[in-house]
């Protein structure tokens, strides 16, 4: 049996060594970025994914080379509260140590907001079991100059009931071929989304979030269904209309795809990390009380 890490394969040999030699370790990283500088997670050429800037600064703290995982690629522009990686690594730097070090040496814009040691075969993609991504849009009158880099600005009122209600329909197991982007390459586009919310915060009333549970996420699927949920808020679909899409499974019927600088990962779960926002979870938002008190927005 082959055990994949990144672009490589492994045999089960090498990962039991692990286990039982006790030299390599899998270091996991919880971490938050602001992803408007970025070209996405993945590392790139030009040295403009997170990635590069992540492996850089534990290149530098270590003195080896890293390959550090994410659970998922975020899309250039896209933020993260909650984006889990790992790398394996020979050190013997506690994990405390470690997260000091990275954070000294990161950028701004990207914060380490925890270090564990993962199981030695931790896989962040394929042991992931729930994404939680949330959706910040405004249809206030005008810009706001503070929020410009995390909200999407919709120039006329929505509807929140409308899209809160058209949205139901998404709730559950389904094909979702008409909210995938184009160029994926999944075995399958079946997904089960858990919870899906849509709500006006009491707090700031032009700002609304759209909050999605699930399984997985496709290629573009959450900024698709914020997209095609917009066209309900703004009247010019029915809400039934959302029903429609899903069982056409059709792409080029649904709405277009939402900018990314309104999207962030909120958290990803694993059987052994993050209990408190397991299977079935109640999504927290902004303003419930004892929720991201670090990012009183998100």
């Amino acid at each position: 049996m082959q055990w994949r890490w990144g672009t490589t394969d492994f045999p089960d040999s090498v990962i039991l060594s692990f286990r039982v030699g006790g030299v390599m370790r899998c270091i996991r990283l919880r971490l938050a970025y602001d992803g408007t500088d970025y070209d996405g997670w993945q590392s790139q050429k030009s040295g403009r994914g997170i990635q590069n800037a992540v492996e850089a600064a534990a290149e530098s703290i270590l003195q080896e080379k890293v390959r550090v995982l994410a659970s998922g690629r975020t899309d250039a522009g896209v933020h993260a509260v909650g984006q889990v990686a790992a790398f394996r690594t020979t050190t013997t730097l506690s994990t405390q140590v470690l997260c000091k070090a990275l954070n000294a040496k990161l950028p701004s814009d990207i914060t380490v907001l925890s270090v564990d040691e993962a199981p030695a075969n931790f896989h962040p993609i394929r042991d992931a079991k729930q994404k939680h991504y949330r959706y910040l849009l405004s249809d206030a009158a005008m810009t706001n100059v503070f929020l410009r880099r995390y909200v999407w600005r919709y120039p006329r009122p929505l509807d929140c009931d409308s899209m809160a209600g058209a949205a139901e329909v998404l709730i559950g197991t389904h094909d979702f071929s008409a909210f995938q982007g184009a160029g994926s390459k999944r075995a399958t586009s079946v997904r089960t989304i858990r919870q899906l919310r849509v709500t006006r915060s009491p707090l700031i009333p032009h700002i609304i979030t759209i909050d999605v549970q699930a399984n997985g996420f496709l290629y573009n699927m959450m900024r698709n269904i914020v997209g095609s949920l917009v066209d309900v808020g703004r009247g010019a679909r029915s809400p039934a209309w959302i029903g429609e899409i899903l069982e056409g499974k059709d792409r080029n019927r649904a709405g277009a795809t939402a900018p990314p600088h309104g999207l962030f990962l909120i958290s990803v779960t694993y059987p052994d990390l993050d209990v408190a926002r397991s299977e079935g979870s109640e999504i927290t938002l902004p303003w419930d009380e004892g929720t991201y008190a670090e990012f009183p927005l998100i």
